[in-house]
């Protein structure tokens, strides 16, 4: 699984923390789609309500993009957000 975070820090006062995972808490809620499966956890979920997550391949380098309503303002590179 591909789990996802939100954690203070970053430029924009909000960061995304993307790791690998095959463990599952009671606290945290798993998305499948086309045999893909992304887990975040409860605190973070408020942050990523109505995100659309996808994979960008490019020349620049292969990478997970986050669209995110519930962000005012990113950084440059889409790692970090403010609301």
């Amino acid at each position: 699984m591909l789990r996802i975070t939100v954690e203070g820090g970053g430029c924009q006062g909000f960061e995304y923390i993307f790791k690998p995972d095959t463990i599952k808490t009671d606290k945290d809620i798993v998305f499948e789609k086309n045999g893909a499966s992304v887990i975040t956890d409860d605190i973070s979920l408020p942050f990523l309500d109505g995100a659309e997550i996808d994979y960008v391949d490019d020349l620049i380098g292969a990478h997970f993009k986050i669209n995110n309503p519930n962000a005012n303002s990113s950084c440059g590179c889409g790692t970090s957000f403010s609301v």
